[in-house]
């Protein structure tokens, strides 16, 4: 049975649900409630997505109307967001840097991440706020030093899409630029809109794409990655533990504002994202006023 898992409701009140086709091909959401009351890492350590499909089976998870409901990220905030850098060679070569040899990895906080729909916050002194459209890995057990391939596949609990927002100029020039400071920005990590179980992807054969104002500018497939969803996990797990509900971003394909080719994420603009399989996610840009949270999130319906 083919399952996609999400969160809907206000900012911080969002509550689990899955969705499933009937046998017409209608989708169908259900509340997740009577088996957790979130879509986190303790629901996916106790095998959530399989006790999930049970669930479905059985006729035990009622049915709810999710029309005109917010969609949150569909995993609870996580307690690491790990990034994987220039993954992509034409990323590289469009970025002026040598394809890495080995994972090139880097932490973003986790208060970073959003919904996929939400309004998005360009901060105050910002003039080049850019998109990286990604595919995410969501952990679904702990991992440590893993002994293989096929241990690391095991820990994949399914895939999100991903938006890894980057402000290049506090991020690259001179001897203050720092990926942190560029890659932690609110809101800065639009996640969804659905968390998609990992036996129902091909995830070396995606396609990527990203859209500014309705105009392509990334086209790409994970195939093209230069290293792949369980190399990714594999090396994370020989320098840190990854625990349940952990997401890792595994890097963005060539066509971002960094190129040169394109402008910047200016106010008002719409940058549209989506992963085969994962969903379409969409946020209107909007200048972050000063001495104020960024932006609160903007409700949208299910879509």
């Amino acid at each position: 049975m083919n399952m996609k898992f999400a969160r809907l409701g206000t900012a911080g009140h969002e509550k689990p649900v899955v969705i499933a086709q009937d046998a017409n091909g209608t989708e169908k959401y259900f509340s997740l409630e009577p088996l957790t009351k979130d879509i986190n890492g303790e629901f996916l350590a106790t095998d959530g997505i399989a006790r999930a499909q049970e669930a479905l089976k059985a006729g035990n998870l009622p049915e709810i109307s999710a029309e005109g409901l917010r969609i949150g990220s569909p995993i609870a905030r996580p307690g690491s967001v790990i990034c994987i850098g220039l993954n992509y060679a034409a990323h590289a070569a469009e970025s002026g840097a040598t394809p890495p040899e080995s994972p090139v990895v880097f932490l973003k906080p986790s208060n970073t991440v959003s919904g996929p729909f939400d309004a998005a916050p360009i901060p105050p002194s910002s003039e080049k706020y850019d998109w990286e459209v990604e595919l995410g890995i969501v952990i679904g057990r702990e991992a440590s030093y893993l002994s293989g391939m096929d241990e690391a596949a095991e820990c994949i609990a399914g895939y999100v899409v991903a938006n890894d927002l980057s402000e290049r100029d506090y991020q690259i020039p001179g001897a203050a630029g720092q990926w942190t400071k560029g890659k932690s920005l609110p809101q800065s990590t639009p996640l969804g809109p659905w968390l998609v179980p990992a036996d129902q992807l091909d995830a070396g054969n995606l396609g990527l794409r990203t859209w500014v104002n309705g105009e392509i500018r990334q086209s790409s497939n994970t195939s093209d990655m230069i290293f792949d969803v369980r190399t990714i996990v594999h090396h994370v797990s020989q320098f840190m533990v990854l625990e349940p509900g952990d997401v890792i971003l595994t890097g963005t394909p060539e066509g971002v504002a960094l190129s040169g080719r394109f402008p910047y994420i200016q106010p008002g603009d719409v940058v549209e994202l989506e992963v085969d399989g994962l969903g379409r996610q969409q946020q209107e840009f909007h200048r972050a006023r000063t001495g104020s949270l960024a932006a609160a999130a903007t409700d949208k319906a299910v879509r």
